[in-house]
């Protein structure tokens, strides 16, 4: 699939993004991103792999030209038989409270439907408050905890609410 060019308004102002396929010379802006919005963030090695496994993952990027503009946002999804898999997704951190989100979450969907998926999974933490209301108010519902799935402070383990919306 091609890039898809997004009209985004942040406080009103447009703001001209693209959205493309993932790819290796991405993955160290991605990581960096990663490391900026999440305590325990994926590694490198996460993000390759993913890529290798043909995963599908797309990068958000504006507003320059899509290789060298400022990375917005990513997301990753993975497949089996009828159901998507939402691994990661994220938006920087000076982009947080402009729509950004939701837009990914849109775009999330629609490759999800395009694929003729009956259902979009995912887990996040239960101390990611900004991330479950996001979630919550697009839709997403609990449906489980997976107990101490998440690495969290000094050794500890941390708790996955498992949500799904169904397409």
């Amino acid at each position: 699939m091609a890039a898809q060019d997004a009209m985004v308004r942040p406080g009103g102002d447009a703001v001209h993004l693209a959205l493309r396929p993932m790819v290796m010379d991405d993955v160290d802006a991605v990581v960096a991103l990663e490391c900026s919005v999440f305590p325990h963030p994926w590694s490198r090695g996460n993000f390759v792999d993913s890529l290798a496994s043909g995963y599908d993952a797309w990068v958000l990027r504006g507003p320059d030209d899509e290789a060298a503009g400022e990375l917005a946002g990513y997301f990753l999804l993975m497949y089996a038989l009828d159901e998507a898999h939402l691994l990661d997704v994220a938006v920087a951190g000076p982009r947080h409270g402009t729509g950004l989100g939701r837009y990914l979450l849109d775009r999330i969907v629609a490759r999800a439907r395009g694929l003729r998926m009956a259902s979009i999974l995912l887990e996040v933490r239960p101390s990611n408050a900004r991330a479950l209301q996001v979630y919550q108010r697009y839709g997403f519902a609990e449906i489980g905890r997976r107990k101490g799935y998440y690495p969290a402070h000094e050794g500890r383990r941390e708790d996955a609410i498992v949500m799904r919306y169904m397409l």
